[in-house]
């Protein structure tokens, strides 16, 4: 798999399975957690891929410091035993989309910053879910002004980034939806990763995923 995607100049990308939590209060879906991630990083690398994507937990009536706290202890685990296993992978904390998940723009940039071949995942639909707000080309830019001052020009020269319209309400999300029938301004988004020289890896998780693709490349080339 990974000369096919090689040789016809295609990125790959893995997504974790959506139940691990790295704040789990039993130390035996703490060390499940651990391990699963553990597994999709190394088979995800066999494959070719560079990336592994993951949602890092839940606050489970903790404050958001304590639950950092305790999701880097324990995500830090499997960063070194990536590395000492030599699997060269980035691991993918995601932008959350409900008010109950840890993953805000702030806490991603503060576990990257004290984690090794660790960097965001910024799901856009997420982060626009999260309050009905953050879908204007102002707020793209701030966030991305936001990535390159706690991160450096290098976040932005290797993002990954996921783009499709969504459905929310007061609990956040709720389901993906086709672009033209939602209201995420994704030509300002672009817009923002164009004038940012952004570049990585976009992977648009519409439910019509194919036509959404093209539609943000035709979008794009236009800007």
């Amino acid at each position: 798999m990974a000369g096919i995607a090689k040789n016809n100049n295609i990125t790959l990308s893995a997504h974790a399975p959506y139940y691990l939590n790295f704040n789990a209060r039993e130390s035996k879906k703490m060390h499940t957690s651990q391990g699963v991630l553990y597994k999709t990083a190394r088979i995800a690398a066999l494959c070719g891929a560079k990336n592994v994507v993951f949602h890092p937990g839940f606050y489970l009536g903790d404050l958001s410091e304590k639950t950092l706290c305790s999701i880097r202890t324990s995500l830090g685990k499997v960063v070194e035993k990536l590395q000492a296993d030599m699997i060269d992978i980035k691991l993918r904390p995601e932008s959350a989309g409900k008010p109950t998940q840890f993953g805000s723009i702030d806490e991603l940039i503060k576990l990257s910053c004290s984690l090794d071949n660790t960097a965001p995942c910024i799901d856009f639909a997420h982060w626009h879910a999260l309050t009905g707000g953050n879908n204007s080309y102002g707020e793209f830019c701030g966030l991305l002004d936001s990535l390159r001052k706690n991160l450096g020009e290098s976040a932005l020269c290797d993002m990954h980034i996921h783009i499709s319209g969504i459905e929310y309400g007061n609990s956040g999300e709720k389901k993906h939806l086709p672009l033209a029938a939602s209201d995420l301004r994704y030509e300002d988004l672009l817009r923002a990763l164009k004038d940012y020289g952004v570049s990585g890896c976009v992977i648009c998780e519409s439910p019509i995923r194919e036509e959404d693709a093209l539609l943000l490349k035709e979008s794009y080339r236009k800007i």
